[in-house]
């Protein structure tokens, strides 16, 4: 019997991954998840200083990573990141859109169309634009894997939070729909749901003791969770041990939406 049979699915090695908003947070321990896998990592945000730095840690670490600065919004920065990735390491297996923001928070009546409009094209148009660069690569070499950072709030209403929720729920039917166009070329697409996770882009709910005291009653865990718990998921979704797993949407909540009780 082949030893480490089940093991090996779960290796990265030879395989070259995007991950945007990989600076920190959620996004750079995925990256660093699936570096440590043995994939060459493409670490990207708006700052090249940014991203530089946590290629170069990643190097001195002994792994393989590069940083190319993308702002999401901007189509030509999307086609950079993309066109870079390939003309560097020759191909791209996996793409994660991790890259988010919500700079809007109030009731859904006195909603900035400006802010709104920016939360759909950074947290959403973005996947969709850079899945679409990636696909004929992914096409080409036989397959690839593309996931989708969502959130619980893209799967359950709650107040002051509307373009951010709406915009996190279209992420979630874009993968669904992409994974049913593009199953025939071998490019699987998931998504990840997590919940509430100790990261910059939270620190208005954690740093506030009453809203931390109710989201962390709100958890059966009991906890928020740290942005090194949602790059396991990143690793077994990315890698061949998911090879037959498309079109899901994954919670990693510490089982707050079976709660019942929000914001």
């Amino acid at each position: 019997m082949e030893n480490n049979r089940i093991q090996k699915l779960f290796s990265m090695s030879g395989k070259v991954a995007v991950i945007t908003g990989s600076s920190k947070g959620i996004g750079e321990s995925m990256a660093r998840g699936l570096a440590e896998a043995g994939a060459s990592v493409v670490i990207s945000s708006r700052k090249q200083e940014a991203v530089d730095e946590v290629a170069e840690q990643y190097i001195a670490d002994g792994l393989e990573a590069t940083g190319i600065a993308c702002h999401v919004a901007k189509k030509e920065d999307q086609e950079n990141l993309i066109n870079k990735t390939v003309e560097k390491y020759g191909r791209v297996d996996v793409l994660i859109n991790n890259a988010g923001t919500n700079p809007y928070f109030g009731p859904v009546a006195n909603m900035d169309p400006v802010a709104y409009q920016k939360t759909l094209d950074i947290n959403m148009t973005a996947a969709l634009s850079l899945s679409n660069l990636c696909y004929p690569h992914m096409k080409k070499q036989g397959g690839g894997s593309i996931i989708h950072i969502s959130s619980i709030e893209g799967m359950h209403p709650s107040p002051n939070f509307a373009a951010y929720n709406i915009s996190k729920a279209g992420l979630i039917m874009l993968g669904k729909n992409q994974a049913v166009e593009w199953g025939k070329d071998n490019i699987r697409v998931n998504v990840i749901c997590p919940g509430f996770v100790k990261t910059k882009l939270s620190a208005a709910l954690w740093q506030n003791e009453q809203i931390h005291k109710t989201l962390v009653g709100n958890t059966p865990l009991n906890r928020m969770a740290a942005p090194d718990e949602m790059a396991g998921l990143a690793v077994f979704l990315a890698s061949d041990a998911s090879s037959f797993c498309t079109g899901s949407v994954i919670l990693n909540d510490g089982g707050v939406l079976h709660g019942g009780n929000f914001i």
